[in-house]
Protein backbone atom coordinates (compact mmCIF):
# COMPACT_ATOMS: atom_id res chain seq x y z
CA UNK A 1 0.00 0.00 0.00
CA UNK A 2 1.35 3.35 -0.97
CA UNK A 3 0.04 6.41 0.85
CA UNK A 4 1.09 8.68 -2.01
CA UNK A 5 -1.53 7.13 -4.29
CA UNK A 6 -4.45 8.05 -2.04
CA UNK A 7 -6.06 11.46 -2.47
CA UNK A 8 -7.48 12.88 0.73
CA UNK A 9 -8.69 16.17 2.05
CA UNK A 10 -8.45 17.21 5.66
CA UNK A 11 -10.12 20.60 5.69
CA UNK A 12 -13.30 19.30 7.37
CA UNK A 13 -11.66 16.82 9.73
CA UNK A 14 -11.61 17.46 13.43
CA UNK A 15 -10.60 15.27 16.32
CA UNK A 16 -12.73 14.79 19.40
CA UNK A 17 -11.59 12.75 22.35
CA UNK A 18 -13.76 11.28 25.07
CA UNK A 19 -10.69 11.08 27.31
CA UNK A 20 -9.37 14.38 28.70
CA UNK A 21 -5.78 13.12 28.42
CA UNK A 22 -4.72 12.98 24.74
CA UNK A 23 -3.18 9.73 23.54
CA UNK A 24 0.56 10.23 23.29
CA UNK A 25 3.32 7.83 22.31
CA UNK A 26 5.74 9.42 24.77
CA UNK A 27 5.85 12.68 26.71
CA UNK A 28 6.55 15.57 24.35
CA UNK A 29 5.66 13.59 21.23
CA UNK A 30 2.98 14.45 18.69
CA UNK A 31 -0.58 13.33 19.46
CA UNK A 32 -1.51 10.00 17.86
CA UNK A 33 -4.21 10.14 15.20
CA UNK A 34 -5.74 8.60 12.13
CA UNK A 35 -7.33 10.32 9.17
CA UNK A 36 -10.70 9.45 7.63
CA UNK A 37 -10.90 10.23 3.93
CA UNK A 38 -13.92 11.90 2.37
CA UNK A 39 -14.74 8.68 0.48
CA UNK A 40 -14.59 6.65 3.70
CA UNK A 41 -16.82 9.14 5.57
CA UNK A 42 -19.43 8.95 2.78
CA UNK A 43 -19.31 5.13 2.80
CA UNK A 44 -19.67 5.02 6.59
CA UNK A 45 -22.65 7.43 6.49
CA UNK A 46 -24.33 5.37 3.75
CA UNK A 47 -23.91 2.13 5.71
CA UNK A 48 -25.09 3.68 9.00
CA UNK A 49 -28.19 5.02 7.24
CA UNK A 50 -28.88 1.60 5.66
CA UNK A 51 -28.58 -0.03 9.10
CA UNK A 52 -30.98 2.52 10.55
CA UNK A 53 -28.40 3.59 13.17
CA UNK A 54 -27.27 7.05 12.08
CA UNK A 55 -25.83 7.88 15.53
CA UNK A 56 -23.63 4.77 15.73
CA UNK A 57 -19.91 4.87 15.02
CA UNK A 58 -17.42 2.72 13.19
CA UNK A 59 -14.85 1.04 15.41
CA UNK A 60 -11.46 0.27 13.87
CA UNK A 61 -8.50 -1.45 15.45
CA UNK A 62 -6.05 -4.28 15.21
CA UNK A 63 -5.72 -7.70 16.78
CA UNK A 64 -3.06 -10.34 16.76
CA UNK A 65 -3.48 -12.95 14.08
CA UNK A 66 -3.63 -13.33 10.35
CA UNK A 67 -0.83 -14.63 8.18
CA UNK A 68 1.45 -11.63 8.87
CA UNK A 69 1.01 -11.05 12.62
CA UNK A 70 -1.73 -8.42 12.97
CA UNK A 71 -5.08 -8.04 11.28
CA UNK A 72 -7.36 -5.04 10.94
CA UNK A 73 -10.73 -4.94 12.69
CA UNK A 74 -13.71 -2.93 11.44
CA UNK A 75 -17.12 -3.13 13.11
CA UNK A 76 -20.11 -0.96 13.84
CA UNK A 77 -20.57 0.16 17.42
CA UNK A 78 -24.10 1.20 18.40
CA UNK A 79 -23.36 2.46 21.91
CA UNK A 80 -21.28 5.33 23.17
CA UNK A 81 -17.52 5.00 22.60
CA UNK A 82 -15.57 3.53 25.50
CA UNK A 83 -14.06 6.02 27.96
CA UNK A 84 -10.47 5.59 26.71
CA UNK A 85 -11.34 5.52 23.00
CA UNK A 86 -10.14 8.26 20.70
CA UNK A 87 -12.95 9.39 18.44
CA UNK A 88 -12.22 10.96 15.06
CA UNK A 89 -15.05 12.84 13.36
CA UNK A 90 -15.26 13.53 9.63
CA UNK A 91 -18.34 15.04 8.01
CA UNK A 92 -20.52 14.02 10.95
CA UNK A 93 -19.45 10.36 11.17
CA UNK A 94 -17.46 9.04 14.10
CA UNK A 95 -14.61 6.53 13.98
CA UNK A 96 -13.52 5.13 17.36
CA UNK A 97 -10.08 3.62 18.03
CA UNK A 98 -8.87 2.03 21.27
CA UNK A 99 -5.55 3.36 22.64
CA UNK A 100 -3.53 0.16 22.04
CA UNK A 101 -4.62 -0.07 18.40
CA UNK A 102 -3.95 3.63 17.87
CA UNK A 103 -0.25 3.07 18.55
CA UNK A 104 -0.09 0.78 15.49
CA UNK A 105 -2.57 2.82 13.43
CA UNK A 106 -0.99 6.22 14.07
CA UNK A 107 -0.81 8.17 10.81
CA UNK A 108 -3.12 5.74 9.01
CA UNK A 109 -5.60 6.93 6.42
CA UNK A 110 -8.89 5.04 6.49
CA UNK A 111 -10.06 5.15 2.89
CA UNK A 112 -12.80 3.57 0.78
CA UNK A 113 -12.00 2.00 -2.54
CA UNK A 114 -14.36 0.78 -5.18
CA UNK A 115 -12.88 -0.99 -8.18
CA UNK A 116 -14.02 -3.72 -10.53
CA UNK A 117 -12.30 -6.29 -8.30
CA UNK A 118 -12.86 -4.93 -4.81
CA UNK A 119 -15.09 -2.68 -2.76
CA UNK A 120 -14.40 -1.83 0.84
CA UNK A 121 -12.42 0.03 3.44
CA UNK A 122 -8.70 0.30 2.94
CA UNK A 123 -6.07 1.08 5.58
CA UNK A 124 -3.13 3.10 4.29
CA UNK A 125 -0.84 2.51 7.26
CA UNK A 126 2.64 4.07 7.27
CA UNK A 127 3.63 1.71 10.10
CA UNK A 128 3.27 -1.42 7.96
CA UNK A 129 6.59 -3.07 7.21
CA UNK A 130 4.95 -5.80 5.13
CA UNK A 131 1.51 -7.20 4.44
CA UNK A 132 0.05 -10.43 3.18
CA UNK A 133 -1.27 -10.88 -0.32
CA UNK A 134 -4.89 -10.49 0.72
CA UNK A 135 -4.16 -7.12 2.37
CA UNK A 136 -5.94 -8.00 5.62
CA UNK A 137 -2.92 -8.67 7.82
CA UNK A 138 0.41 -6.93 8.31
CA UNK A 139 3.60 -6.65 10.36
CA UNK A 140 5.10 -3.56 11.97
Amino acid sequence: MNASTIETTTSTERTVTSNPEPAKAEAGKKELSIEVSDRAAKAIRKQLDQRGTPDACLRVGIRGGGCSGFSYVIEFHDGEPRPKDRVFVRDGVRVAVDPKSLVYLNGTILDWEQTLMRQGFKFVNPNEKSSCGCGHSFTV
